[in-house]
């Protein structure tokens, strides 16, 4: 199947059962976050000086590939799925 060019040099193979994007999917949150003034205090830090009332918003880094239907959360990433890959879920349409 020939892969369709997204905005911004992103590449879908077009297959919307076993997808694949390319380059690889990155999300950054709170302290992971270079975009985030640094005057302000991240979620982290907001949750330690709030235990009674945390946010229900984390500081994480989230780095994957998708290839063929499937996600592989790489090692850089600092939650539960690091490391592993698994099949993307179904979802309603």
């Amino acid at each position: 199947m020939a892969k369709l060019m997204l905005e911004n040099s992103w590449q879908w193979n077009g297959d919307v059962d076993a997808f694949t994007l390319q380059p690889s999917v990155l999300f950054q949150s709170g302290h992971f976050d270079p975009y985030r003034r640094q005057d302000k205090p991240c979620w982290c830090t907001y949750n330690a000086e709030h235990p009674d009332e945390p946010a229900p918003f984390k500081c994480v880094r989230c780095h994957s590939f998708v290839t063929n239907g499937r996600i592989q959360f790489l090692g850089d990433s600092t939650h539960q799925l690091k490391g592993l890959t698994v099949e993307i879920p179904d979802w309603d349409e």
